[in-house]
This record gives C-alpha cells, structure tokens and sequence, in this order.
C-alpha cells in the first residue's frame, strides 16, 4: 500500500478518536440523556474544553476532505514518491499536534500547525499534477 494511502487510514482513526473525545467531552457537559434525546432543545455551541474539541473535529473533516483528494491525486496519477510521502506524513502530524493545540488554546501556534499541514496537503496536489503533465 503506497504510504499516502496509509496515512489517510490513520488520518480517519485520528478522526475516530476525535470524535471519541468529543462524544465524552459533549457527554459530561449536557448529560447523557441530553445526548440520547432526539436534540431539539439542545444549546446551541458547546462551551470550553468540549466545544473547542468540537471545534478541531469539524476541523479535521474540512482537512481531511482536501488530504483525500491529495492522496486520490497522487495515487490514481501514478506519482507517489518520497516527496508525497513525505507531505502526507507531515501532514498527519500536523493534524495530531492540531488537537492538544486547540484544546490548549495556542496562539499563534494553532494557526502554524493548521497553515503547515493545509500547505503539506497543496503540495501533494500540485506533486501529483507536475507528475503526471511530465
């Protein structure tokens, strides 16, 4: 399996997880029969450590959407090599470094992580696209 393909496997445990954590944290701020409930009269944000949890989830879904077409780019054009490897990895840690950054509210450092793996991400697209027009 080409390790940009392995990379977005772990990419959706990471959102697995995320989602684990989030679930816990929504859990204990509203209540579990809160949660089960069909949510009409539900607050409308979560607040501190659960809706910034919250908040790095959702995140992560918009990311992941550009890092799954990075991989379908890269992979269905033939042009996997050590550099899109490499952006794909950078671009997992970046995403895991996101979330204690998030939670931990750092400034301007949440921002950095976020720009480092949106960039690690472009640069697998244009990768893939310079490799398969040579």
């Amino acid at each position: 399996m080409p390790a940009e393909v392995t990379v977005l496997a772990l990419a959706g445990l990471l959102q697995t997880a995320q989602f684990a954590a989030f679930s816990i944290m929504a859990q204990r701020q509203i209540g579990p029969k809160a949660a089960m409930s069909p949510r009409d009269n539900m607050p409308t944000q979560l607040k501190g450590m659960a809706g910034r949890m919250q908040r790095a989830f959702n995140n992560h879904f918009e990311g992941l959407i550009m890092f799954t077409l990075a991989v379908v780019v890269v992979t269905l054009g033939g042009a996997a090599s050590w550099f899109t490897a490499l952006c794909a990895w950078i671009y997992l840690l970046a995403r895991i470094a996101y979330v204690p950054a998030y939670l931990l509210g750092w400034v301007p450092g949440r921002s950095i992580i976020w720009m480092i793996g949106f960039a690690a991400t472009v640069l697998m697209i244009v990768a893939g696209l310079v490799s398969s027009s040579v």
